[in-house]
């Protein structure tokens, strides 16, 4: 397991703690209604951690040329599985380096809030590197309360129980989460480490990677649209 990652439930678990049979299961959310509203229609999109696909298949589904990223085997497997014309690629984010450039990059599942200052920039820079100089990159932030309301639970229309049990500082900024998905017949927990970031903070970030925030997408500012810092400012 990776430093201050951690899972348990039935199934194979990637080193940063994703359950891949939990993974298989979650339903779907918003995340393909804001990312389709962000890009223009056929557009080809780069996913990075994709996961097991849950936001992959619905966007294939709407005819987007989505490639896969994810540097679990597992993983990308079950992807294949539910949407054959995937183009899946195994992969760390990092050191992901691609002959090609997309209409659009997107970095869900709030891995820019990952521990590591230099994991972050190389995640923010492999998406300069594969998006298109007059592309979108589009990255899913926390909220701004999310370390703070702890204990909370919300129940899923899909029948299972999603907790966050806590959020424990550990030092430098950073907190030990814990999170635990319930299912009738199956129980998973995760533990990662998260950094809160700003907004100026997140801003900051993206600036060092060549990008720049065009607008955010949601009301509470859970999703970015950013693009190229020369095109935006070419085009502003």
């Amino acid at each position: 397991m990776r430093a201050g990652h951690e899972g348990t439930g039935p199934g194979p678990i990637t080193p940063d703690g994703c359950a891949v049979e939990l993974y298989r299961r979650l339903s779907v959310g918003t995340e393909p209604d804001v990312i389709a509203a962000a890009v223009p229609a056929g557009a080809a999109l780069l996913e990075l951690g994709s996961g097991a696909g849950r936001v992959t298949v619905p966007l294939a589904a709407r005819g987007f040329a989505v490639t896969a990223v994810d540097e679990s085997a597992e993983m990308l497997a079950v992807v294949g599985e539910r949407a054959p014309g995937v183009e899946t690629v195994r992969s760390p984010i990092e050191t992901l380096d691609l002959p090609r450039r997309f209409d659009a990059v997107v970095l869900g599942s709030f891995l820019v809030h990952t521990a590591d200052h230099r994991t972050r920039q190389a995640l923010l820079e492999t998406c300069r590197r594969h998006v298109k100089d007059d592309g979108r990159v589009l990255i899913q932030r926390e909220g701004a309360d999310w370390h703070l309301d702890v204990p909370r639970e919300r129940r899923d229309p899909g029948g299972y129980t999603v907790r966050i049990v806590s959020a424990q500082p550990v030092g430098d900024g950073v907190n030990s989460v814990h999170a635990e998905y319930v299912f009738p017949d199956a129980r998973w927990t995760q533990t990662f480490l998260s950094r809160p970031l700003t907004r100026e903070a997140f801003e900051g970030h993206l600036a060092e990677a060549g990008l720049a925030v065009d607008r955010y997408l949601t009301d509470d500012g859970t999703w970015a649209l950013a693009r190229p810092r020369r095109a935006r400012e070419v085009s502003g």
